[in-house]
Parts: structure tokens; C-alpha cells; sequence
């Protein structure tokens, strides 16, 4: 058996047939001399090395954690998102394996040509729609193609996962994915031709107590011009060499931005018993230490930022930004 590993128990079983000479020793080595033969399919090239296909693997385990923690935040249950198998066939084969009526969304990747095939089992896809809606997520619903308000869920759903694809894609090619249609029938997504080489990224998906699958078909022609990138070893590279601190300050930075805080206007101070806080009725007037003229404190939370002036804006009251506090020391830090 020239080129395969032998497990312990295989070499000891082919010493024993030498020793007792039901294999014979100048057979093995005229057999060993000739020629090796590689079965090889024309009809299926292969089109992806062993190492190429392992950096899809480890690219895509990012865009699965990423998905994960992405449904189990919206949807509020236990969900599981884990890469099943990654392998390529003619594009032909995939098509036929797909179910009639299935959730299909055909996406562009630009600056890369052509287009890819995210493909949602309607098992999961039912199920995130039922529990977007206020449902368990342990529908029983049976298949057939969505309507046009599950649709535009899907669709939903489809534009996020294409956000963490593309951070998930970030250290082999910047690509900017988009939404170009959907579709329930197979034979209507023929993005290359029936022979051409795709290969298939399998998602296991799990929702509760529901379980599916989610396939990414990617055409060979799509990746044609970055298939030097697709090695381990500039994988690895190009992650290391990422300034990791400048990405997650930046990540930081767009949170706090979309962060919601209480801005408030502190008029003025006055302090006043308990027994003239318990006889105050409607129409009292209570005298304030500020003045006309003073600039008001305006308060992020409990800790003043700004002075302002108060007035109206059409017919709204507002407040006009006069300058801002100045800190004062180790408290700034601290706030």
C-alpha cells in the first residue's frame, strides 16, 4: 500500500504474514517499484487544494461565531451555529440538492465578479420568523414559500449575516456584499454554468429545539482572483499583522456613538424644610439662586459637560451650548 500510513495493528498483521509466509516479501518490494496511479475525475477537477479548502473552514468558523452571537442577542434563546463541512462540487450537484420551495438569496460581492448563493433551510427559516414575531420558535409550519412579510424578515436577516460575512472575509479580501434577489426555486439561481466548480460551506444552525442548515455556494470564478490568498499561512499573516488595537478602538468608538444618555438642564437650586416641602400646593412660587443672565449647567448623567442657555427652537423649548466644563484633575478621568 505505497503512500498510506499504517496504523500499529496493520504493520504488525503484515510482519506476521512475512513470518509465516502468506506474504511474499519480493512481490511487496516489485509492487512497491511500479508505477502509482491517482484515480481522477475529469468530470469534477479539482479546483481547490487540501489548503485552500481548510482556510475556507477556519474563515467561515468566524463568520459562524459571529452569526451565533448575532441570533442568540435578537432572538433571545439558546441557538448553536456551527460550520458542518466544507467541500466543492460541480455546481449542478448543488442545485439538485436543494429543496423546491427553499429560502434563496443570490448576493453580489463586489470588487469580486460574479455572484454567490446563501441558501436558509425553511426548518430555520420558519423558525427565526416565528420567534421575531413573539413565538416560541418551535414551529411546526410546513413547507411552502414565504409571504411577502416573512420575506422582507428574511431579508432582514440576510443583510446582517452579510455584515459579519464581510468582517469575517476582512483579513483574505475586502469585499462589500449585497442583497440582489431572493428566490424559492433552484432551477432560477443559475449564477454559472452547470459544470463549473463551486465550493459549498455548510452551516449547521440550531434554534431551540429546531435544527437545519444554512449552505453558502461560492463559484470558483468568484474566487479565482484571490485563490493565492487562500493559504493558512497568509490567513495566519494577515491576522497577526492586523493592528488589533486600532480595529477594536474603532468598534468601541461606533458603539458609544449609537449609546443612548439622559442630557439634563439644571435650572436652578433652592432648598426648602420638609414641612415646607409637605404644605407647597399649585400656584406656589419658589425663589431660585440663578440669575437671567446665568449660563445653566447641562448635565451627561450626574456629572456636568456643558453650560447652555435656555430658549425655544420654533416651538420647542431648547437649550443653546455656551462652553464647555472644564475638568479638573483626576475627577475627569474618573467620570
Amino acid at each position: 500500500m505505497p503512500g498510506d500510513v499504517l496504523s500499529q495493528s496493520e504493520i504488525d498483521a503484515l510482519l506476521a504474514g512475512v513470518m509465516s509466509g502468506d506474504v511474499d516479501a519480493d512481490s511487496m518490494k516489485n509492487d512497491a517499484g511500479g508505477k502509482k496511479v491517482k484515480v481522477y475525475d475529469f468530470k469534477r477537477p479539482d479546483k481547490f487544494s487540501k489548503d485552500q479548502i481548510r482556510t475556507l473552514y477556519m474563515l467561515h468558523e468566524s463568520f459562524a461565531r459571529l452569526l451565533n452571537t448575532y441570533l442568540s442577542t435578537h432572538l433571545r434563546t439558546l441557538v448553536n451555529v456551527d460550520v458542518a463541512s466544507v467541500e466543492q462540487l460541480t455546481y449542478q450537484e448543488f442545485v439538485q440538492s436543494m429543496a423546491n420551495p427553499s429560502v434563496i438569496s443570490i448576493l453580489g460581492v463586489p470588487p469580486l465578479k460574479g455572484n454567490i448563493i446563501m441558501e436558509i433551510g425553511t426548518e430555520i427559516a420558519f423558525a427565526f420568523i416565528d420567534r421575531v414575531f413573539g413565538g416560541d420558535g418551535n414551529t411546526t409550519i410546513k413547507t411552502r414559500v414565504l409571504t411577502e412579510i416573512e420575506d422582507a424578515v428574511m431579508r432582514r436577516f440576510v443583510n446582517t449575516a452579510m455584515s459579519h460575512f464581510k468582517e469575517a472575509w476582512a483579513n483574505v479580501a475586502t469585499i462589500n456584499p449585497f442583497l440582489e434577489t431572493t428566490e424559492s426555486n433552484p432551477q432560477f439561481t443559475q449564477i454559472v454554468p452547470p459544470s463549473d466548480m463551486v465550493v459549498i460551506v455548510t452551516i449547521q444552525v440550531r434554534v431551540g429545539e429546531i435544527e437545519g442548515m444554512m449552505n453558502i455556494c461560492i463559484p470558483y470564478l468568484v474566487l479565482e482572483p484571490i485563490m493565492s490568498k487562500l493559504t493558512t499561512t497568509f490567513w495566519v499573516a494577515s491576522s497577526i499583522s492586523k493592528d488589533d488595537n486600532e480595529g477594536d478602538l474603532y468598534a468601541i468608538q461606533a458603539k458609544l456613538e449609537k449609546t443612548k444618555v439622559s442630557l439634563i438642564v439644571e435650572v436652578g437650586q433652592v432648598q426648602i424644610t420638609i414641612r415646607e416641602f409637605l404644605t407647597l400646593g399649585f400656584g406656589d412660587v419658589l425663589q431660585l439662586g440663578t440669575k437671567v443672565k446665568d449660563d445653566l449647567p447641562c448635565k451627561i448623567g450626574k456629572n456636568a459637560k456643558f453650560y447652555c442657555r435656555p430658549g425655544t427652537s420654533g416651538k420647542k423649548m431648547a437649550v443653546q451650548i455656551t462652553r464647555i466644563v472644564e475638568p479638573e484633575g483626576d475627577d475627569y478621568d474618573d467620570e
